[in-house]
C-alpha cells in the first residue's frame, strides 16, 4: 500500500493568536492502467487499495463480471519524483476491453439526457430478490459503520468514503479515497476478488453526493440500494427510476429522502 498521508507545516489561527504546525494531508497522486502493453488511463487517487480501485473500474467499462476474467494484475510502485504508479493488467480471452465513451459532443451535433440514460442497457442481473426490502431504522446504523470505518478522514478530514453492507445488513468493509468514484470502485473491486458479483441485495453507502457515474456502477455491480449522506443529482435520479435501484439520499439521523425504489424500503424493520 502506498503512503496515502503527508505532512505540511501550516499556520494556525485560533481566537486571532497564530502559531505554526504540521498537519496530516491526504495525499494526492496519479495512477496509470496498462492493459495489455497500451496506456488505458491515468487517474488522480489517494494510494492504497490500488488493485481494487482498478478492478471495480473494469468491472463498469469493461466485460469483467468475475475473478478470472483477469488474467493478470500487477501494480508497480515508482520512486523518481518524475514518475507515476502504474497497474497493469491483462484480460482473459474473450472479455471485452474497456471501450471509449459511447457520447462526445461537437458542433453539429449534441447530447441529451434521455440518450445517455438509452446508451446503458441495464444491469446483467437482479438487484433485488422478491423480498428484499431496507428497513429504514437500519440506515443510521449503516451510516455509523461508515464513518467508523474512515480511518484517514480521521487524519485528513479530505476523503470521501464508500461502504459495502451484506444483505443482512451487516457491514463488510469501507474504503477512502480522495475521489468519491474511486472509493467506490475500490468497494466493487474487493467484492470482485471475493468473487461475490453481483451483489444482489447489497448496499451501497457513500459519503457525499450522487452523480449519474455512482449510480452506474452500483448498476453494473448489481447492488440493490444507494444510500448518501449528501442528495442525487437528476441523471442518478432518473437512472436509478429506469432500473428500479433504491436510491436514498441525506440520509442524517432519523431522517432520509428516498428518490427511488420507496417500495423497497420498509418501515417495520429492525434496526
Amino acid at each position: 500500500m502506498g503512503v496515502t498521508t503527508s505532512r505540511r507545516g501550516i499556520v494556525r489561527v485560533i481566537d486571532g493568536q497564530v502559531s505554526t504546525t504540521t498537519d496530516a494531508i491526504a495525499v494526492e497522486s496519479p495512477l496509470t492502467v496498462v492493459l495489455d502493453g497500451e496506456v488505458l488511463v491515468t487517474t488522480m487517487r489517494t494510494p492504497g487499495h490500488d488493485l481494487e480501485l482498478v478492478a471495480g473500474w473494469l468491472v463498469n467499462e469493461s466485460g469483467v463480471r468475475q475473478s478470472d476474467h483477469i488474467a493478470s494484475m500487477g501494480a508497480f510502485a515508482t520512486h523518481d519524483d518524475d514518475a507515476i504508479d502504474t497497474v497493469r493488467v491483462s484480460l482473459a480471452t474473450g472479455v471485452r476491453p474497456p471501450r471509449p465513451r459511447a457520447f462526445v459532443t461537437s458542433s453539429a451535433c449534441g447530447v441529451c439526457s434521455a440518450d445517455v440514460l438509452a446508451a446503458f442497457d441495464g444491469p446483467d442481473a437482479l438487484l433485488q430478490s422478491g423480498d428484499w426490502a431496507l428497513p429504514a431504522n437500519a440506515i443510521p446504523r449503516l451510516l455509523d459503520s461508515m464513518r467508523e470505518g474512515q480511518r484517514m478522514f480521521e487524519q485528513t478530514g479530505a476523503l470521501h468514503a464508500a461502504a459495502l453492507v451484506a444483505p443482512d445488513l451487516s457491514p463488510l468493509w469501507v474504503r477512502e479515497d480522495v475521489g468519491r468514484h474511486n472509493a467506490v470502485d475500490k468497494v466493487i473491486g474487493k467484492a470482485l476478488f471475493d468473487d461475490r458479483l453481483p451483489l444482489t441485495d447489497h448496499t451501497l453507502v457513500v459519503s457525499g453526493r450522487v452523480s449519474y457515474e455512482i449510480v452506474h456502477k452500483a448498476l453494473t455491480a448489481g447492488i440493490a440500494a444507494v444510500v448518501a449522506v449528501s442528495g442525487p443529482t437528476s441523471l442518478a435520479i432518473d437512472l436509478a427510476r429506469a432500473h428500479g435501484l433504491v436510491l436514498a439520499g441525506f440520509a442524517r439521523g432519523a431522517r432520509v429522502n428516498v428518490y427511488s425504489g420507496d417500495e423497497r424500503i420498509s418501515t417495520g424493520g429492525t434496526s
